[in-house]
């Protein structure tokens, strides 16, 4: 091969220079590029949370909300006297118990974990199994349920208006009303407390336009997120709650988990054979704060769960790297506890004295 001149080798090395700073200019507009890209499809998919989760039919008030808190709180409409809505849903815990499956009245076992209730106005109905229409019918239903274990709302009423200081709250929340304290009044105070229950996370930055809300590793997890398929269920403001799926689509779901009982899911509320194993989507937001998992809670480690889940619904054995990946964006979904949750409200003075144990049974971290 015949030599360069010498007057050449400097043009050569100058062209290499600027061919070498252009693709390093290149390569942050390429990512650049690629966190828009990921920002377009992670809002097709997701909305940011609501200020609130009031509707036309439910709508929010301060005195509903003031009243709602209060009895959120109460132990007293329990038929012992230790339980109250707030005995499941701890602020510690992220409004969990921590507990596979919660604690009724007389510390008898439910028959299913308790599910947050932040955010869960958010989804279209309430329970494992789907079988409350919305915040407010389940906080009504609970009062007859082995959660409270009244008898009938006569009874829960009563326990209510023994308590003084109640009958002006509920006259000024349902004003006008001839009779204000009635089992349908306390589920709207009770939901209309819940609607306010929002927990925003730095998620919701993300998708109002600040890409850096999210670290890398968080949005590399937000596309492994996609890519995988977990938005086909888990996907809205709440990152699911929209539906109903077969938990077990791909195998069968208590062989992956080690469930020690069959739980048929919704079937047990329709008697459908297409509802075997079906459950509720359940909520992802604050995920990584909420063990245990599933509606027996038999899991207690995210990466597990998120494992087990890739395999039974999607037919996918994930790598150990992709697990990491989806945990670290689960996390991004911890979001802000409502002030007005973190701690009991005072209560009003009479009725009988509540059980001081009232949330002994809780896990805690």
């Amino acid at each position: 091969m015949k030599p360069l001149p010498w007057g050449d080798y400097p043009r050569i090395w100058i062209i290499g220079l600027v061919a070498v700073g252009l693709l390093a200019r290149s390569a942050p507009a390429q990512d650049e590029q690629s966190d828009a890209d990921l920002l377009k499809e992670a809002r097709s998919h997701f909305e940011p949370l609501p200020k609130d989760m009031a509707t036309a039919e439910f709508p929010v008030s301060p005195e509903r909300v003031r009243l709602g808190r209060k009895l959120f709180f109460d132990p007293r409409i329990s038929s012992d006297g230790a339980v109250s809505c707030s005995r499941c849903h701890l602020a510690a815990l992220y409004a969990t118990d921590g507990l596979p499956k919660s604690l009724g009245v007389h510390d008898q076992t439910l028959p299913r974990n308790a599910p947050t209730v932040l955010n869960a106005g958010l989804s279209f109905k309430q329970h494992w199994d789907g079988r409350f229409a919305n915040v407010e019918e389940q906080a009504k239903l609970s009062l007859l349920g082995p959660g409270f274990g009244n008898p009938d709302y006569a009874t829960a009423m009563a326990r209510i208006r023994a308590i003084p200081g109640y009958v002006a709250l509920f006259q000024e929340s349902f004003p006008g009303e001839p009779d204000p304290i009635s089992e349908d009044h306390w589920s709207k105070a009770i939901g209309a407390y819940e609607r306010t229950l929002v927990s925003p996370s730095r998620f919701d930055d993300y998708l109002r336009g600040k890409p850096n809300a999210l670290s890398t590793a968080e949005r590399n997890g937000l596309r492994t997120f996609i890519e995988t398929g977990c938005i086909d269920c888990h996907k809205g403001p709440g990152l699911g709650g929209l539906g109903f799926r077969k938990f077990g689509v791909a195998s069968e779901y208590w062989k992956a988990t080690g469930s020690p009982d069959i739980d048929k899911g919704r079937f047990g509320v329709t008697n459908d054979p297409a509802d075997l194993y079906k459950f509720k989507v359940p909520v992802l937001r604050n995920v990584a704060m909420t063990p245990p998992y599933f509606h027996d809670g038999v899991i207690n480690d995210l990466p597990k769960a998120v494992r087990i889940m890739a395999k039974v619904q999607l037919d996918i054995e994930l790598s150990d790297p992709e697990v990491e990946s989806l945990v670290t964006f689960l996390g991004s979904l911890t979001g802000t506890i409502p002030e007005s949750f973190e701690r009991a409200p005072v209560l009003p003075a009479g009725g009988f004295r509540p059980n001081s144990s009232a949330s002994s049974h809780a896990r805690t971290k």
